[in-house]
């Protein structure tokens, strides 16, 4: 079994669907931080069969709920002096911005490229958001 070393301060994010990791990673701009990170793939999970963890060795400041719409399953661990300080998990934001892309051909987005996409969130319990402009469904690719 993999193990990787335990953080003395950092942030943890685990139960991440298995194989989205990278897009957790990209989304955040961590390859432009200093802090080591460290990437589980396919971690063995009784819940979840497989999972993803992202280990952040550090202080770093992310608006962590934004994930929530990638994978609204992920939960944060802030670890201080070796221990988990705080466990939380994702709130859904009401609206994201440059996140998620709409997928209708005839939205304005699609025509006007440097407009920036932009959803609200209609159903919280169902975690459905919809294009402000042209009302077209996100749906998580997860589900």
């Amino acid at each position: 079994m993999l193990n990787i070393g335990g953080l003395q301060e950092g942030v943890v994010m685990d139960h991440i669907v298995a194989g989205r990791a990278m897009d957790i990673y990209r989304y955040l701009g961590l390859e432009k931080t200093d802090a080591c990170v460290a990437i589980i793939k396919n971690a063995k999970s009784n819940v979840m069969g497989k999972k993803d963890i992202i280990k952040i060795d550090g202080q770093v400041d992310f608006d962590f709920d934004i994930l929530g719409v990638l994978d609204p399953n992920i939960t944060i661990n802030i670890i201080k002096n070796g221990e988990i300080v705080e466990k939380r998990k994702l709130n859904l934001p009401d609206t994201v911005a440059g996140i998620i892309e709409c997928k209708n051909p005839r939205c304005i987005t699609s025509i006007e490229q440097e407009l920036e996409h932009r959803f609200k969130l209609t159903d919280r319990a169902h975690g459905i958001y919809r294009c402000v402009y042209c009302e077209q469904k996100y749906k998580r690719i997860n589900e």
